[in-house]
């Protein structure tokens, strides 16, 4: 069911697939190991663009990258990166492709060792934490957390995670419920933070 108007933040704006996403996704806790893989590695495609322009390609991302099956994406050679940058469908940047290439091969030998959900959740003991941010200028960039993440993602062979990457990350995937105060998400976004691993 959407939320309603009043008091919603205002960073979705009024694009109804952006206020879609707002309502029913962001914030929600994703405990899946795969599906955090996919947003991470999309937050680093909308690196020097706006999120609504990943979301508008999200489905020609998908589609491009086998659903986001890490297993499919580790093994892929330079002619599946040649192949991706001829799909007008995607963001079409040589580096970022084969960034995520690698962060497949991270994500895999995470995922082998203790986990990827257990691992990025474990950099605040798979809690969500709370913003109870009351205006929008009150939202960091970026915490020691996200500073924290961002350099064992790094070290694992990721790219395309720095510090206010690896933020919009953990609200996007509910690691923090930055919804305001005042928005109609943030009391059922807190109530999901129940769940956990």
């Amino acid at each position: 069911m959407p939320t309603t108007d009043a008091g919603r933040c205002p960073w979705c704006g009024t694009d109804p697939l952006y206020v879609d996403y707002h309502d029913h996704e962001w914030g929600v806790p994703e405990w899946d190991g795969r599906a955090l893989w996919e947003k991470l590695i999309l937050d680093g495609f909308q690196a020097g663009l706006s999120w609504i322009t990943i979301l508008r390609k999200r489905d020609a991302f998908r589609a491009a990258f086998h659903g986001f099956q890490p297993e499919i994406v580790a093994r892929w050679s330079q002619a599946d990166v040649e192949r991706l940058l001829d799909d007008a469908g995607i963001v079409r940047h040589r580096g970022k492709i084969e960034g995520a290439i690698a962060s497949a091969q991270a994500y895999l030998r995470i995922e082998e060792r203790v986990g990827f959900a257990a691992f990025v959740w474990g950099f605040q003991d798979g809690r969500v934490v709370q913003g109870n941010i009351q205006r929008p200028q009150d939202i960091p960039a970026e915490t020691e957390t996200s500073r924290q993440m961002s350099k064992a993602l790094k070290a694992e062979g990721f790219t395309f995670c720095g510090p206010t990457i690896v933020y919009a990350f953990m609200q996007a995937t509910g690691m923090v419920n930055d919804h305001l105060i005042t928005c109609p998400a943030h009391e059922r976004v807190a109530a999901l933070a129940q769940t956990g691993l």
